[in-house]
Order: C-alpha cells, then sequence, then structure tokens
C-alpha cells in the first residue's frame, strides 16, 4: 500500500468514526458508555494508563512514554502517580498549573509534545472519544445544558457530575436557534487537533507590548458590530484565544515565568474556579489541562519575587532531571542520530556507550560514602551487579542528593560533538576517540561552562577514556581467542575435573600415560587468582562451585562456565592472561610475517562478523591496543 493509499484509508476510518445527534441521543449513549464525560484530566491519565504499565522492582514504566523518553521511569512515575492520577478522580490538584522544572534538553519539551500527540491520537479511539455542542467554538460539554437546579438529579441518574456553566454563546443559541429546547441542541462528535486548533492550545510569550491579551482570551470582531448592535453581544466575539480553544484538552505555555504578569492573572482563576473572564461577558467555564515548563534558575526567581505568591500555591512543580543511566543514555543519542541525515555513517561499538558515560560522570555528585566511587556509583545507577553493593545501597545513594540530575552536560552538546565528528573526520567510520576528541575540544567553545567545571570535565573525559582502553583490550583479547566459546568451555572443565577431585580427595588420570596424578593446584590457583580468591579461601570457593553444580544436576540443568558469574570473570581473565603477549606482538609488529598477518585477518574478520565493526573500525581498534599494550 503506498502513501496515497494511507491517506485514502485514514480519511475513510475517520470518516466513519464522525457522529452527530441532537442531545437527547448523546443522552441515550451517556448510558451506554459513561467514560465519554470524562475530565480533561481524567482524559490525560486514561490514555497514559490504557498504553499500558509494566511493574518493575524499581516501579512503574508507562509505556506511553518508552519510545521517546529514556531514563526518566522515576521523574514520569511520580508525575502520573501525584499528579494525573489524583486529578482524574477530581481531587484538588486538577485545581493546579503543571510546571514541568529541570535543566535544558532533558526531555519538557519532547513530554509536552507526547501529551498532545496522544491526545490527538486518543480522541481518535472509542475510550478517548470527544463530544461537543456542534458548532461552538470552545467544543463545549454537551452537559453543561442541563440546568443547575437539575445537576443533582443527573448525578443519581447517570452517575455523571456537571462541572461549569453554560457559555454567552450557547446560551443564546440555545434561546435563539433552538427555543429553549436543549433535546433538540446538535451535539458531534470532535477529534482534537494542534494544527486545526481543537482542544490542544500553545501560547508562546513575545514582546510584552506587543502581545495582546486577546491571544489568550479572544476578542471583539468589530465588522460585526453594526449587524449586532453591541460589543456584549456574544456574536460579536470571536472566541478563538489559546484558552478558548485548548477547552477540553489541554493548553501548553511555552517559557510561563517569562509572560507578562496580566498574561499569568487570568491563570488564577482558570484554575481555581475552572473559568475565565472574557469581553464584556460574565465568567467563561474552561475545562483543561495547564502544561508549563521552565528552567530551575527561572523558577528560583520567579518563587523568590513576593508579587508572584497568589501563583505558587496554584502551581505544582514537577522536577524533570537528566536521565542517570548510561544504557538509556545510549538511546537517546542513538534515536538522535536515527533521525539525522548521517545515519548511514558507521559507528563503532562503545562509541556511543563511552560517550553516554562522560555525560552521566557530569551530572552525578560525589558520594558521601567513602566505600564508593563515581564509576561504581554510574554501574549501579545503571542496573549493574557491583561486587559488595545491593539495592539497598542504591537506594542510600538516591536519597544522599535529591537534586541529582538538575545539571551537568546535556544531550544536545554530546550530539553536536558527535555531528561534529562525523562532518569534519569525512570518512564512514568513527570511533571513541574520535568522539571524546571532539567532547574536550568543545569544552572551550561551550558558553556556560567556567574554568573550574572544565576541569572537573577534563577529568571525566580521562575517566571514560580509560573504561573504553578496558572495554577495548578485552575485546581484542576476545577476538584472538580462536573459537572463544571453545577454549573456555576446555578450561573450565580442566578446572572442574581439579575441582572435584580436590574436595573429595581422589587423584586424576593422566589422559596421556593413565597414571594417577594429584589435583593440578597451580592451574586451579591460576584461574582463582584472576578473582582475589586468597589461598584462605580457595577450599570455600571450591566447595561453592560443587554445591552449584549439584543443584543444577537436581534441576535438570546443564552446568557450563556462564552459569557461575565469578568462575565465567575468573576463565575470561585467564584466557585473556595467557594470551596477552600474544596479542600484543601481532598488534605492534610494523612488518608482520605471513604468520601473523594471518591471525591480523582472522582477528579483523571476526571483529567484523561477530562484533559489528567494519574494516577500518577493526584495524583502527586492533592499532590502538597494540600501542595501549606496549606502555
Amino acid at each position: 500500500m503506498n502513501i496515497l493509499d494511507k491517506i485514502s484509508k485514514y480519511r475513510e476510518e475517520e470518516e466513519k468514526l464522525k457522529w452527530e445527534g441532537t442531545f437527547a441521543q448523546y443522552l441515550e449513549l451517556l448510558k451506554e458508555k459513561p467514560w465519554v464525560a470524562q475530565s480533561a484530566h481524567s482524559r490525560v491519565y486514561n490514555m497514559i494508563k490504557d498504553a499500558g504499565i509494566d511493574e518493575t522492582e524499581a516501579g512503574k514504566q508507562y509505556k506511553f512514554f518508552s519510545s521517546q523518553l529514556y531514563g526518566l521511569d522515576e521523574a514520569l512515575e511520580r508525575l502520573v502517580e501525584e499528579y494525573f492520577h489524583p486529578a482524574a478522580k477530581r481531587l484538588d490538584v486538577r485545581k493546579r498549573i503543571l510546571l514541568l522544572m529541570g535543566p535544558v534538553s532533558g526531555g519538557k519539551s519532547t513530554l509536552v509534545t507526547m501529551l498532545k500527540r496522544g491526545l490527538e491520537a486518543y480522541t481518535h479511539s472509542e475510550r478517548g472519544a470527544v463530544f461537543a455542542i456542534k458548532g461552538c467554538p470552545m467544543h463545549e460539554d454537551p452537559l453543561h445544558l442541563i440546568p443547575h437546579h437539575l445537576r443533582e438529579d443527573f448525578y443519581q441518574e447517570y452517575g455523571i457530575r456537571i462541572e461549569g456553566n453554560l457559555s454567552p454563546l450557547n446560551m443564546l443559541r440555545l434561546e435563539e436557534e433552538y427555543g429553549g429546547r436543549i433535546e433538540d441542541v446538535l451535539v458531534e462528535r470532535i477529534f482534537f487537533s494542534e494544527d486545526k486548533r481543537v482542544g490542544i492550545g500553545t501560547f508562546s510569550p513575545s514582546d510584552p507590548k506587543s502581545q495582546d491579551i486577546a491571544d489568550l482570551t479572544g476578542s471583539i470582531d468589530f465588522s460585526t458590530i453594526a449587524e449586532y448592535g453591541s460589543e456584549s453581544d456574544p456574536r460579536a466575539y470571536r472566541f478563538d484565544g489559546e484558552l478558548n480553544k485548548a477547552n477540553r484538552g489541554m493548553m501548553e505555555f511555552q517559557e510561563m515565568l517569562k509572560c507578562d504578569e496580566k498574561f499569568l492573572w487570568h491563570l488564577l482563576s482558570l484554575t481555581q474556579e475552572g473559568n475565565f473572564k472574557a469581553g464584556r461577558f460574565a465568567l467563561i467555564s474552561a475545562d483543561e489541562l495547564i502544561v508549563a515548563h521552565t528552567n530551575e534558575t527561572e523558577y528560583r526567581s520567579f518563587i523568590s519575587n513576593k508579587k508572584n505568591e497568589a501563583l505558587h500555591s496554584r502551581i505544582i512543580v514537577m522536577p524533570i532531571p537528566y536521565n542517570l543511566k548510561v544504557t538509556e543514555e545510549e538511546k537517546i543519542y542513538e534515536k538522535m542520530i536515527r533521525e539525522s541525515d548521517v545515519n548511514d555513517v558507521h559507528i563503532a561499538p562503545h562509541t556511543i556507550k563511552i560517550a553516554a558515560m562522560f555525560t552521566i560522570l557530569t551530572r552525578l555528585k560525589e558520594p558521601k560514602r567513602g566505600d564508593i566511587d563515581l564509576i561504581k556509583k554510574m554501574r549501579l545507577y545503571d542496573g549493574e551487579a557491583v561486587e559488595g553493593f545491593n539495592s539497598a545501597d542504591l537506594a542510600e545513594l538516591k536519597k544522599e542528593h535529591p537534586d541529582e540530575g538538575m545539571s551537568g552536560i546535556d544531550p544536545r552538546y554530546v550530539i553536536n560533538r558527535i555531528s561534529s565528528t562525523i562532518i569534519r573526520k569525512e570518512v564512514k567510520s568513527i570511533n571513541a576517540l574520535d568522539v571524546l576528541r571532539s567532547l574536550k575540544e568543545g569544552l572551550d567553545q561551550h558558553p556556560s561552562i567556567t574554568q573550574e567545571l572544565k576541569e572537573r570535565y577534563l577529568n571525566f573525559i580521562s575517566i571514560a577514556r580509560k573504561q573504553y582502553d578496558d572495554i577495548a583490550k578485552k575485546e581484542v583479547q576476545k577476538a584472538f581467542v580462536y573459537s572463544y566459546e571453545e577454549s573456555a568451555k576446555t578450561l573450565m572443565d580442566n578446572y572442574l575435573d581439579n575441582v572435584e577431585a580436590y574436595c573429595n580427595r581422589t587423584k586424576l588420570r593422566d589422559p596421556l600415560t593413565d597414571e594417577e596424578i594429584n589435583p593440578d593446584e597451580k592451574l586451579m590457583r591460576s584461574i582463582e587468582e584472576q578473582i582475589g580468591i586468597s589461598e584462605n579461601a580457595k577450599k570455600a570457593f571450591r566447595e561453592e562451585i560443587l554445591i552449584r553444580i549439584s543443584a543444577f544436576a537436581r534441576k535438570g540443568k546443564r552446568f557450563d562456565y556462564r552459569s557461575h558469574d565469578r568462575l565465567r570473570e575468573a576463565i575470561q581473565k585467564k584466557l585473556f592472561a595467557d594470551l596477552k603477549d600474544v596479542v600484543k606482538i601481532t598488534t605492534s609488529t610494523k612488518t608482520p610475517d605471513e604468520q601473523q598477518l594471518k591471525k591480523i585477518n582472522e582477528v579483523v574478520a571476526r571483529l567484523i562478523d561477530e562484533y559489528g565493526y567494519n574494516s577500518t573500525s577493526a584495524n583502527e581498534l586492533l592499532r590502538y591496543v597494540g600501542s595501549l599494550l606496549n606502555r
């Protein structure tokens, strides 16, 4: 199906969703589908909930946000559970402006955009259907037609509470077009659209001298005054301000705290009472979620101004910090690269990971505990197992600095430096060293980085470089092992045979001479020493391995070297240690002989086929590791 066919199909589906009927027919619909009458806050909450929720040990993960926002699970859970959920239950928090506060490029705008795009799609679904009085520029809730003295009776019959008054325009239309018969008023299904200004509004501050309050609340249509005879006739008023058009949905205030005060006062009544003043009319009811976003500096300045106290109590501040997980930061960069025109450039394995490590280090605060450094903290935050630490330690670390993640390097800076590396290098391949070099050079050009911060960040680049050195050496050493899995299995089987004989106080048979021999203590210690098993602890470690093997056997499972984390680490390190000299000689020789050349070509092929390198990045990696081993 080509794009035009898809457009045609979408148009047909939207036509099928359309509905029009009288208010009496709408009430019949309400009996079948009472959720149709939900509030704006309830609609947003149900949209998020209906997308799915994953329960994890760390908390709830909302699938609605998972495609665009990474590493913000805790902040998003707090947002949904402390604001949207109680607001959906008509609790008092719905009478507050939602202010997202966080550092630049932290995901605030993306979050708001997701809510807007999500609502547009949700109103096309059965659960998100929205109905309005036909012909109303504010898409007014049809239930406003029910007179106040009958609303308690309506609640008893339908179980639905009605809030808000009929707008001046619809009050006039009810009398003139329908002769006061509310059951005949036409109702239609509407679909939110920011482009068509239906249910979604956006307000951005500009020059306060030229920006008019009419941008928010609408304005008089002077061309119609002669026809209707009065400025207070609702037909002579354009209900086209952002607050009018955002009714039933959501209103985004971009950089709200930069707005002139006269724009903010309108929000006082709207948030607390659910109405606002426009022209020469009574208060106009509006049901909308108001979302604003700002950075921490502007927010501190705002709350320090005593003139803004009335607004303080009408704002709920939700911190949106930077992501603090390396693997999630990688996803952010990968997404940005996918959306660019340089996604055909080969980025060597671990390049994005090393850039992410540097970024996360700049955002972390030094642990107060002396037994943990920033690297261990970074690994714990990323969900890695760090020996000697558990989930209780992780929770304690997170409590140490409540404002952690509100400062540091932003993703845009890193992706700009990666882009600069790609463009400047003019090749189809970049690696971690290229990006670290570019990050270092860019610190001089960053306007907000002080000399003190620069020195700190240079230290983090050095730490990230050391991490890359370790990864690069292991990668090459692994690639040098011919049939790595087979070598590991052979070494493990040999070790286990000796461990079993040692623990059972028996002897082994020499495979060549068939004579009985003692367990090979030298072999066992050479493996155990790789992970720091002392002479005193060797017996307990060996017995633990045998117990693990027995447990696997009872469950009918096969034990291999990956079944025990510490044994796996020991086997790998032993293999790498044995190969170090071979790697060193082969990678650093300027004029390799035929045998060495064959070995290099085999390693390059393995790096390409199994580890995701291309020819250029594989050869660069070998040269770099050769230089490391010769230092």
